[in-house]
């Protein structure tokens, strides 16, 4: 074994480097990290080649004295912590001292800065030398040149200049959305990127993540304790192949956290299909004693100190933004009259029995399908007292469309799948059999947390089944039993259903059996089986809900779609599609070229 020796201080920067400086965007984000913490009120930032060739930031902030400009490039030196209280209230974005001797020991590093209040600038050309006098009006201005000149081998491994623009560009972007209150510019090779005036939260999310965002998200502001949320999530429609649109910042650094990651995940868990990503630009402020951002050399992990309280928060506070429905202000009015409802809280019985009478199609007006439904709403209602020799009408439609319900009424039925309705706003298409279960989901789901209601079979219904599937019922029959079915065997290789969810009574009993079972089958433990409980929900009201090629009545379309205004997310079925969608008379009459 060679003796032991100390390092130098440039292999010691060197090496720090491989942590720190990845490539250029890494470079990017320290600095302007710095230059946030600078108190900078507006900040350039100008690339050359990607940032190889060349990343200069300068700012307005309150500069570098000249006594400590020297040191700012050498390694752990730092003016924003002190003592170890220091490094466990973190609250500036740079903090650990190294970067930028980091980035002066594999690139040719100046920094230019005026404090307030000194009479110039000074200058500093690398580590170890002595500053001089310089022109600058104020702030600081930091000139990175030449990336991995003096370690070739590291530079071979840079990508085009069009992927490291695109990781700047990133880096870019995510301090802009920390700090919407700081004038922001980033050119390229001389063309300008993104100029972002200083504004709220809103008007910069709609800068760099596009108007489109902002139109298909809810606003989710929440605050318990100490803990504040803050931000945009998208809706499903507005889903994403990839992580590529997906913010989440801890007291304005931007973080990816497995623990955040998978409370978003789960509060998108019953509307996004599992192939698509949601977008979203989150804020969580805490209380910076209770998160460590010091576990990751580049500050972009951390860890809570109540991690469990912190995934809740965010996903509940997530999931009640996202449970708002669409289709409950879809015709942005209000609507007060309520279709009825059966006692199990399904559209009326015709929409699931066998018979369903042949709807005759009415002149396509608001007034007419309107009168089908009032009329239909005022014979379900109990009969009111009335003097002898009055008449009890049923309640007429009102004269003015503009308060139609949100999904407005039912027209027709399009070829057994989608219901075709008028609104406020134009024509609302909507997949019926998606809708409703979406409904029979959210109702099982309330039901379940209480005592299941059942409905007793006249006859039970005797099932043939494989010894797999025979386990399975006799290792869950618990399980079974708190969703609402009682089964039991009845022989060697049968099943005898006696029960089922009152709100699948209408279901194909054997097919809907089978399809729990095997649910079941991959988790016989019982607390697996609860933290899989939905995902058999959704089974079981995929098989309770109205089939395609089903013929509804006018009346039963619009009994579905006042449920559907009354259900938390029912612009998603749950597998994530879509349950309706809605075209405005400005998009028809642009599609049909009207007044053009």
């Amino acid at each position: 074994m060679p003796a032991i020796h100390r390092l130098s201080d440039p292999l010691i920067n060197q090496i720090a480097a491989g942590e720190v400086v990845e490539r250029p965007a890494s470079v990017l984000k320290e600095v302007l990290e710095n230059a946030v913490d600078a108190d900078s009120q507006a900040i350039e930032v100008a690339l050359e080649a990607g940032g190889v060739r060349r990343i200069r930031i300068s700012d307005d902030g309150c500069g570098i004295d000249k006594d400590d400009l020297a040191l700012a490039l050498e390694r752990h030196a730092t003016s924003k912590i002190a003592s170890l209280e220091d490094l466990e209230s973190v609250a500036t974005m740079g903090f650990r001292g190294e970067a930028l001797a980091a980035i002066a020991s594999v690139a040719r590093t100046a920094i230019t800065s005026r404090a307030r209040g000194a009479g110039h600038a000074w200058r500093v050309d690398g580590p170890g030398r002595t500053p001089e006098p310089a022109p600058l009006n104020h702030g600081t201005v930091v000139d990175v040149q030449e990336l991995y000149y003096n370690t070739p081998a590291r530079r071979k491994f840079l990508k085009t200049e069009g992927t490291e623009f695109a990781h700047c560009d990133e880096a870019f972007r995510r301090v802009a959305l920390a700090r919407p209150d700081i004038a922001m510019q980033l050119t390229h090779n001389g063309r300008v990127s993104h100029r972002l005036p200083a504004s709220d939260m809103t008007r910069r999310v709609g800068l760099l993540m596009g108007d489109d965002f902002l139109d298909h998200a809810r606003a989710v502001s929440v605050e318990a304790g100490p803990l504040q949320l803050t931000g945009f999530a998208s809706l499903p429609a507005y889903s994403r192949a990839s992580r590529d649109a997906q913010y989440f910042f801890v007291n304005g650094r931007f973080v990816r956290d497995k623990l955040i990651t998978h409370a978003i995940r789960e509060a998108y868990r019953d509307i996004l299909h599992g192939s698509r990503h949601p977008a979203y630009v989150l804020f969580l402020q805490i209380d910076p004693r209770t998160v460590d951002v010091n576990v990751h050399p580049a500050k972009i992990e951390v860890r809570f100190r109540e991690s469990r309280a912190v995934h809740q928060f965010v996903y509940h506070a997530v999931e009640r933004a996202l449970g708002q429905s669409g289709a409950a202000d879809a015709g942005g009015n209000t609507f007060v009259p309520t279709a009825p409802v059966t006692s199990t809280g399904a559209p009326p019985a015709a929409a699931f029995g066998h018979y369903a009478p042949t709807p005759t199609q009415s002149p396509l007006a608001m007034e007419s399908a309107a009168r089908s439904y009032y009329d239909f709403a005022a014979s379900a209602r109990p009969a009111e007292p009335r003097a002898q020799g009055s008449v009890n009408a049923p309640a007429m439609p009102p004269e003015n469309a503009g308060e139609a319900p949100p999904l407005g009424f039912a027209l027709a039925q399009l070829h057994g799948v989608y219901i075709l309705a008028q609104n406020a706003q134009g024509m609302v298409l909507v997949d019926m059999h998606a809708a409703h279960e979406r409904i029979l989901y959210e109702r099982l789901k309330t039901v379940l947390d209480g005592t299941p209601s059942i409905q007793r079979l006249l006859i039970p219904a005797v099932l043939s089944v494989s010894a797999r599937e025979m386990a399975t019922a006799e290792a869950c029959a618990d399980a079974l039993a708190g969703m609402g079915f009682e089964i039991s065997p009845a022989g060697p290789t049968a099943l005898s259903v006696r029960t089922v969810p009152a709100l699948l009574a209408s279901a194909d009993v054997g097919e809907l059996t089978r399809s729990v079972l095997a649910e079941l089958d991959d988790m016989p433990a019982t607390e697996v089986i609860t933290a899989r409980r939905n995902e058999l929900l959704a089974t079981m009201a995929c098989h309770g809900a109205v089939r395609a090629n089903r013929t509804l009545t006018i009346p039963e379309m619009n009994a579905l779609l006042r449920q559907m205004e009354a259900t938390d997310r029912a612009d998603q079925c749950n597998h994530g599609r879509p349950t309706w969608t809605q075209f405005s008379m400005a998009e028809l009459d642009r599609f049909f070229l009207r007044g053009q």
